[in-house]
């Protein structure tokens, strides 16, 4: 009988999410695996079949997400581990995006997250702890052109889960906030909503294109051993940088950042509050 964790992952059948649960299921342990459309999740079913289950979620539905809590834990009986991990991309600029874009964008990538975080806490909580990881990026450490409501999301659930790591954390319940580097998923391509480009903002899309190139990043199955140990440590941090590079930039970021609010000290300190 297999005694490792139960791991319950959000956009699994893709990217991020169908590496962590492959390495995971590949460690013995067991998956509860959710994405809207589960069909590429076929083959791991039938290398899996005791230890993988499946079932079709929009994080977007509220009640669906709830539901869905309460199937996931019937399952195995019990949940280790909670990964936030369904999202998409939003690519344009602030003033192209619709309204409609912009609330179906942050449906998934902030209030899918925090609906999953609060059907599963009761469960958590109820047997003595657990973890929730959750998945933002690197870039949530600051804004950037054509991204923009990426990062906005992101940088909600970043604010939002350091809360919900204060408030849960007597329950034996630790948050991480676990801020992914870039990876080789198609985030930009099948989860990718585009908004209708306006003729002022081409010279500088072009730059960045340029800027960024093609270079698509390694390969989301290197990330997956940083989460399985991520998991498995007694006392995990409350925030992670995964990735090597996004290390080095994240960190440049800060001194950046840093070396502004000094330039500056003397216009913030005329000011007593």
């Amino acid at each position: 009988m297999t005694t490792g964790k139960v791991w319950f992952i959000t956009g699994a059948s893709r990217g991020l999410g169908r590496a962590f649960a492959e390495a995971a299921l590949s460690a013995g342990d067991r998956v509860i695996a959710v994405a809207r459309n589960i069909d590429p999740l076929d083959d791991l079913a039938a290398s899996y079949p005791q230890t993988l289950v499946r079932f079709p979620l929009d994080v977007a539905d509220r009640a669906a997400v709830f539901d869905g809590a309460r199937q996931a834990f019937d399952a195995f009986g019990r949940l280790d581990v909670v990964v936030n991990n369904a999202g998409g991309m939003l690519y344009g600029m602030v003033e192209e995006a619709t309204e409609e874009q912009i609330r179906a964008h942050l449906d998934v990538n902030f209030f899918g997250a925090v609906w999953v975080s609060q059907a599963f806490l009761p469960y958590l909580r109820a047997q003595g702890g657990g973890r929730i990881l959750q998945v933002t990026s690197m870039g949530s450490a600051g804004g950037m052109a054509t991204v923009g409501f990426y990062g906005a999301g992101k940088v909600a659930l970043d604010s939002l889960s350091e809360a919900l790591a204060m408030e849960v954390d007597r329950h034996g319940i630790k948050v991480t906030i676990v801020e992914m580097g870039g990876y080789a998923t198609d985030l930009f391509t099948t989860g990718m909503t585009l908004t209708e480009p306006l003729p002022h903002y081409g010279d500088l899309r072009t730059e960045l294109e340029e800027m960024w190139g093609e270079e698509s990043g390694p390969d989301p199955s290197t990330a997956a051993p940083v989460i399985l140990e991520l998991a498995a440590l007694p006392d995990p941090p409350r925030r992670l940088i995964v990735g090597s590079r996004s290390f080095d930039q994240v960190r440049e970021l800060d001194r950046t950042r840093a070396g502004l609010y000094q330039e500056w000290e003397h216009l913030s300190r005329m000011a007593p509050g």
